[in-house]
């Protein structure tokens, strides 16, 4: 199953290579990545993530809701692999 996370995220140092890193640890391979940081002090990113097990996502996005850098996070399922 294919996951897009939007992630709204602070602008510090190695933010958003904690969330990826959080990601892979809890079963989900990271396969795409765009955004950028904006002027508003956060960075708006759009990730995409594949899952071959029944984890379910939302336990992901309550994970990373509770990481300090994380502004907000949305999870929306794609079509499957």
């Amino acid at each position: 199953m294919r996951y897009r996370l939007d992630l709204v995220i602070k602008p510090a140092d190695g933010a958003l290579i904690r969330v990826i890193g959080m990601a892979e640890r809890r079963g989900f391979s990271p396969r795409a990545i765009s955004g950028s940081p904006d002027a508003a002090d956060a960075g708006r990113w759009h990730l995409q993530l594949e899952v071959d097990s029944s984890r379910p996502a939302e336990t992901l996005q309550r994970q990373l809701e509770k990481v300090y850098d994380c502004e907000s996070v949305r999870i929306t399922a794609l079509e499957a692999a």
